[in-house]
């Protein structure tokens, strides 16, 4: 897998768009569905992405994003950020992804990788890989505990994809199924403890 010409740099509010697509790509449809009922009137479900990639807090927030360029163009985006512990009110949480948010809820302490994307035409190049490596290096300094992820039981590549970099499940939830989404088949919680 050639690495070469790959560099990793923090997002800036200049990327919030390729953060709106590669988080949608991500969750394989799921953000775009979420978005759609947020959206303001007359505001696309990408726009509304857009605005919440621009915020400077939250999880999903260009403060939390790395970028990968090959050859000086977006081929890839890490959004990650420490977990914190505590009770989770599930009440005003959407039931699509209310089991991811269980899951979450399992790991306080961990760096959580909550997108890891890279674009179709850019895949086999061992982006993913340097994004996880990443991760790895900057959750090592700001989460001792270890690293934690989420991915869709039915996406066998990234699962393969996290072993290879040491994950290993640590929880499973069922999905809600929507008729407008591919089934996940369940949520997968895998973990990696630093050490």
């Amino acid at each position: 897998m050639p690495t070469k010409g790959i560099v990793i740099r923090p997002a800036a509010t200049a990327d919030a768009a390729h953060l709106a697509v590669l988080v949608d790509i991500a969750a394989q449809g799921l953000a775009v569905r979420m978005w759609q009922g947020l959206a303001a009137p007359g505001q696309s479900p990408l726009d509304f992405g857009r605005a919440r990639a621009l915020r400077e807090t939250g999880g999903f927030s260009y403060r939390n994003a790395f970028l990968a360029e090959a050859d000086g163009a977006v081929a890839g985006l890490l959004v990650g950020y420490p977990l914190m512990g505590g009770a989770v009110d599930l009440s005003d949480v959407p039931p699509l992804v209310r089991p991811m948010t269980e899951l979450e809820a399992e790991v306080p302490g961990h760096w959580y990788v909550n997108v890891l994307a890279v674009y179709p035409e850019f895949r086999g190049r061992g982006i993913g890989g340097r994004l996880l490596d990443h991760a790895d290096a900057v959750g090592r300094a700001a989460s001792p505990v270890g690293m934690a992820i989420i991915v869709a039981a039915s996406n066998d590549g990234a699962r393969r994809l996290y072993r290879r970099h040491g994950y290993g499940q640590a929880g499973s939830r069922p999905s809600v199924p929507d008729p407008a989404l591919h089934d996940p088949g369940a949520w997968l919680l895998l973990r990696k403890p630093h050490g």
